[in-house]
């Protein structure tokens, strides 16, 4: 009975001490100030992970500064820096790290934790929260192998300059590679500084233009949305949608949702969790304010392949 009454009241002390602990973590959270950095606001994916960033922040009881440089990498450096003399309690980057070396020098001078928001991989940075590019790349590029049969030509838009589309491109040339009867017609990277669509559809446009021949394209392999979509307005606008060529996107935005539901040359997309990722960067930034030490330093949200079969659900 002594033995029982003991093991009672250390169960409920444990429980005390545990209930303690978590309050003492969301009030440490409380009320933080937050800077979001990132050039690529214009993009659709970026705009939807950031609003459920600053959705969860408001439920955390944090400030939020969004800063777009609208396309100027450079300028996120300096970004970075104002925000390291303001002494906020986080910055949360959607950039190539590489390209802003100097900016994440400063938040670790200043003892500033820094995460990845669809970013990537560096030393300084705690964790990068994001969909598993690798994946991604493999189901899509192999979905257009197998509908075109191993072989014909097929047009790439990639981006190389960010990490999370520049693992895409790097994955579907392998699997493009792999198909000795696929040959790699060309491989675009548009102007992106006005979301992608109007570029892409004109770098489109000049690729049919070159190649007339029904036929003599097979596919549309885009990293991401946006081109897949630029290059579905310039195949119809040349009447050559009757052709079969077959076009597949990363993302799976709803300009790509209804395109893909009408079941036309634009046939699969991979929807991104955005809000997932968006919320899981909050919860992560939380978990490291509260004193946690992460055991990952990528973190990646589910995804899932979108058809004509599923593309209005």
């Amino acid at each position: 009975m002594t033995t029982s009454i003991a093991g009672r009241l250390s169960r409920r002390l444990a429980l005390a001490l545990s209930f303690s602990t978590l309050m003492g973590s969301a009030a440490l959270a409380e009320g933080e100030t937050i800077a979001v950095i990132t050039p690529y606001l214009s993009q659709p994916g970026t705009q939807f992970y950031v609003e459920a960033f600053e959705a969860r922040a408001k439920e955390l009881g944090w400030q939020v500064n969004v800063i777009d440089t609208a396309g100027d990498v450079a300028a996120v450096i300096a970004r970075m820096e104002d925000a390291a003399t303001q002494g906020v309690d986080a910055i949360v980057l959607n950039v190539d790290p590489a390209q802003v070396g100097a900016g994440l020098d400063a938040a670790v001078a200043a003892d500033i934790p820094v995460f990845g928001m669809d970013a990537g991989a560096d030393p300084r940075i705690k964790a990068n929260i994001t969909s598993n590019g690798y994946a991604m790349a493999a189901e899509t590029s192999v979905y257009v192998a197998n509908r075109i049969g191993g072989a014909g030509n097929v047009v790439m838009f990639v981006f190389d300059a960010f990490p999370p589309v520049q693992v895409r491109g790097a994955i579907a040339d392998a699997v493009f590679a792999n198909h000795p009867d696929i040959t790699v017609l060309d491989r675009v990277t548009p102007d992106v500084s006005d979301g992608g669509i109007a570029d892409s559809r004109a770098k489109m446009e000049a690729i049919l233009a070159a190649n007339p021949e029904p036929g003599s394209i097979k596919a549309v392999w885009a990293a991401w949305d946006q081109p897949a979509l630029g290059a579905l307005q310039a195949i119809e606008a040349a009447g050559r949608e009757g052709e079969g060529i077959v076009i597949t996107g990363i993302d799976a935005n709803p300009q790509a949702r209804e395109a893909i539901a009408k079941g036309g040359n634009f046939e699969a997309s991979i929807a991104q969790d955005f809000a997932g990722i968006g919320t899981t960067t909050a919860d992560t930034v939380a978990r490291v304010l509260a004193g946690e030490t992460l055991k990952a330093n990528v973190i990646y949200v589910p995804t899932k392949l979108v058809t004509s079969a599923n593309a209005a659900e």
